[in-house]
């Protein structure tokens, strides 16, 4: 059970493709203007990631060493065709501000990362938990950004104004630039929470464990 748990929160701070994996900084910098972009490239990210892991987990003994790769980028690619024909039916608006981040998913290092480091040396359900992982710690990585930049830049959450039309916003954090500084310091204070957890466990693992008195006080 707490092996379980841990490989279903570990995409979220342990080992988040974002933040502490740098992994798929293009779709992170490129889509995250707002928290609604964030969390649709980070939702469609994951099921190409929870689908394509189970299959290959499912179909690797029987894939040739040479071919591995390329295999690979076929299962990733009709997963990834689906999700945006997918998205392009039943939600136009978000697929046009998306773009061609949808289709390049299929070279997402995250995608092919997971299905070369763990579904193809492990099993159907721990690929499944793999892929839950780490595609809800990229979308989590997506959204949190995406409403920094949207509430500094716009003064909005997921298009909701926070502020009154017309006032001063910081209209750096929607342009490229922003989106540069607002990463880094989420990076920053990402590793700063991780290194004061490891450092709190430390001590608490140091700190001598006083056994209490048997009733009625010494002998």
């Amino acid at each position: 059970m707490i092996n379980l748990k841990q490989n279903l929160t570990k995409g979220f701070i342990k080992e988040n493709p974002v933040f502490v994996l740098l992994l798929g900084m293009c779709p992170t910098l490129g889509v995250t203007t707002s928290g609604m972009n964030g969390l649709g490239m980070g939702l469609a990210t994951t099921a190409v990631l929870l689908a394509s892991n189970m299959v290959i987990s499912l179909i690797k003994n029987i894939i040739p060493d040479k071919v591995r790769i390329p295999a690979y980028i076929v299962v990733i690619a009709s997963f990834v065709t689906i999700i945006d024909l997918s998205m392009s039916a039943y939600v136009p608006a978000l697929h046009e501000q998306l773009g061609l981040f949808i289709p390049l998913i299929v070279v997402n290092c995250i995608i092919l990362g997971r299905a070369e480091a763990f579904a193809s040396k492990n099993g159907l359900f721990a690929s499944f938990i793999d892929g839950i992982s780490m595609g809800l710690g990229f979308a989590f990585a997506l959204t949190l950004l995406g409403v920094i930049r949207e509430i500094l830049g716009s003064g909005a959450v997921f298009g909701f104004p926070l502020v009154a039309e017309g006032s001063a916003t910081m209209l750096l954090f929607v342009m490229p630039p922003g989106a540069f500084i607002a990463l880094g310091l989420l990076i920053a204070g990402v590793r700063s929470l991780t290194n004061l957890s490891a450092r709190l466990a430390v001590q608490n693992s140091r700190t001598p464990v006083v056994s209490p008195e048997p009733a009625g006080g010494k002998a």
